[in-house]
């Protein structure tokens, strides 16, 4: 149920509470109500959803119920294998198998027990695909598509995705819907998946801001929303938690305040923090990602890094050794006509088609175009600081802009004057001309292009290896008819391109926990009644980005694990609670 703070009353208890209510938050909330807890989810936004619900929402369990039907060859222990060379010595390996042996058990356990549905992606490749022990397809999970209205009035909870990711003013479309739309004209099975799409949105409109038919990040946060609403869960929105307070039993209660009120509430089995991490801390963010604009964060606007504050208060630390603090992506940044900041991540539709390439300011190719969004956006920090990547240009032809768009611009080449007018986008009659508007080389742009083009016809990138990779080749276009799907020609007039910032998608150091996702204090010992998961927990990846929904999938794993051993210790006698039998065997702090 939705409540408000003046709602509750002066002395209430409950079992578990969970601050964040993203992908990880709402379902350790859900793991622990359908366990039998009197659950309270806290939400310091107007939403729910956080940056889950601007993601495509992939969930990454490698050997899970669903991987059989697209990969019966995948176990846990090749998973693991892959880990270890993709991750080695950045996270502790106990806590890696402490996440491989229970998402398996979390997918299970709420697929079984609420309306959360995945699927395996039949073709999906883990992003380091030519390391050992990747796959192609079988880790990577994503929703099932969800019909918002059976929200009711909670439907307007959810947090809306990304405008620019939406068509036809707030239509969702997913990879599948992208390819009938752009397909209609030449199949009817296209013409025929499209029309429903259209027909249906039509009828939303009628009567919601927005399509209500449900893709993606949203599905997901809409499935998880309305099996808490079914389980009784409390759901408090615009809430902060501004304290956590200790007893003999560890953490007992959080004050709690929403403009002028505030409640303090009892807990039994612990807090879980899921609150999104330290993106947008006021201090914590320029110590951990110097020179990263906030303005370039396409994340939800919630991961304050005020929980992990008072985590830190109570005696927790951040773990260390990652390749980065935060995941990347390459981003494109436009005023909207409201006045807000679109940020768009280039994650897969552009960058790495032919007839792309990214310069920096000297005009020269500085990573693999095909290589992981993540990979890409640490390369644009690494750049040597004579020749500056950050702004980088996604630099292409008026074939590769119809072909593929660029950014905010949609496939087909039309509608460019507003883009033109504000700057977003970038034309030059010559290479030379759009060189000079950039402020860029000339002489290395054409001098990338030449080698591009060269590259092109031969099929081989001797310069960064383009489409050498299953990740890279699925990320170019199947239907080149090149040599190398990942590279083609820039030669026909105009030429375009548009800036691109680093962009941080979400953190990778956080709280250390152990492997039941308690939080544990500078000494390694728990904080009784402490619990964190997804990105306020230190991440078992190591600031390694494997592959797709290397977030997701941890967080409802860990989500899981706090949410079982929270519960159960809620129903323990205050004398027992230190005593509980956990969940895993192993208990070893994240590094």
């Amino acid at each position: 149920m939705v409540e408000t703070l003046d709602n509750l009353g002066p002395n209430e208890t409950f079992d578990v509470v969970v601050v964040g209510a993203g992908g990880a938050g709402m379902s350790a909330a859900l793991v622990a109500a359908i366990d039998g807890a009197r659950v309270l989810l806290v939400e310091h936004t107007e939403y729910v959803g956080g940056t889950t619900a601007y993601s495509a929402g992939t969930t990454w369990i490698p050997a899970s119920m669903h991987a059989a039907s697209v990969n019966r060859d995948d176990t846990s222990a090749n998973a693991e294998a892959f880990l270890t060379r993709a991750v080695g010595e950045r996270s502790s390996a106990a806590m890696r198998r402490a996440f491989l042996d229970a998402g398996p058990r979390a997918v299970a356990h709420i697929e079984a027990n609420s309306d959360v549905k995945y699927r395996a992606r039949p073709f999906h490749p883990d992003y380091l695909s030519e390391v050992e022990g990747s796959t192609l397809r079988g880790r990577a999970l994503e929703p099932l598509p969800f019909d918002g209205r059976k929200l009711g009035r909670a439907f307007s909870l959810i947090r809306p995705p990304i405008p620019e990711f939406t068509v036809l003013g707030g239509m969702m479309v997913d990879r599948d819907d992208v390819g009938h739309l752009l397909n209609m004209t030449k199949s009817f099975a296209s013409l025929r998946h499209a029309a429903k799409l259209l027909a249906r949105h039509a009828r939303d409109r009628m009567s919601s801001p927005r399509g209500t038919r449900l893709v993606m990040g949203n599905a997901l946060i809409g499935r998880l929303l309305y099996s808490l609403l079914q389980r009784g869960v409390t759901v408090l929105t615009s809430t902060k938690v501004e304290a956590l307070h200790s007893g003999a039993n560890g953490i007992e209660a959080v004050t709690l305040s929403r403009i002028n009120e505030r409640r303090r509430v009892a807990v039994k089995g612990g807090v879980i923090l899921a609150s999104g991490g330290f993106n947008r801390h006021p201090k914590r963010r320029g110590e951990m990602l110097p020179g990263a604009d906030p303005a370039w964060c396409p994340g939800a606007p919630g991961h304050s890094g005020s929980a992990q504050d008072l985590a830190l208060a109570a005696g927790a630390r951040f773990g260390d050794g990652a390749l980065s603090n935060a995941f990347w992506a390459p981003v494109s940044v436009r005023k909207r006509a409201d006045g807000t900041t679109a940020v768009f991540p280039h994650f897969l539709m552009d960058r790495g088609k032919p007839g792309m390439i990214t310069v920096d300011k000297a005009g020269k190719r500085f990573v693999n175009e095909n290589t992981s969004y993540h990979l890409f956006g640490i390369a644009m920090q690494k750049a040597n600081p004579t020749t500056p990547a950050v702004p980088a240009y996604l630099v292409t032809d008026s074939e590769g802009l119809r072909k593929y768009g660029l950014g905010m611009v949609r496939p087909g080449g039309k509608g460019l004057a507003p883009f033109l007018a504000d700057g977003y986008l970038v034309e030059g009659t010559t290479l030379d001309q759009l060189a000079d508007k950039l402020g860029i080389d000339k002489n290395g742009l054409a001098e990338s292009v030449a080698r591009n083009n060269r590259y092109a016809q031969t099929g081989v990138d001797l310069d960064f290896q383009r489409g050498t990779t299953a990740y890279q080749n699925a990320n170019g276009d199947a239907s080149s008819t090149g040599p190398n799907k990942c590279l083609g020609p820039i030669g026909t007039a105009p030429f375009y391109a548009v800036r691109l910032y680093p962009g941080d998608i979400g953190a990778a150091t956080g709280l250390v926990t152990d492997s039941d996702a308690r939080v544990l204090n500078r000494a390694d010992a728990p904080i009784d009644g402490l619990y964190a998961c997804g990105n306020d927990m230190q991440s078992v990846m190591g600031g390694v980005y494997p592959g797709p929904g290397i977030t997701l999938g941890p967080g409802l794993a860990f989500g899981y694990l706090a949410a079982r051993h929270a519960a159960a210790r809620a129903k323990q006698p205050a004398s027992a609670a230190l005593t509980l039998p956990l969940e895993c065997d192993t208990h070893v702090p994240a590094r």
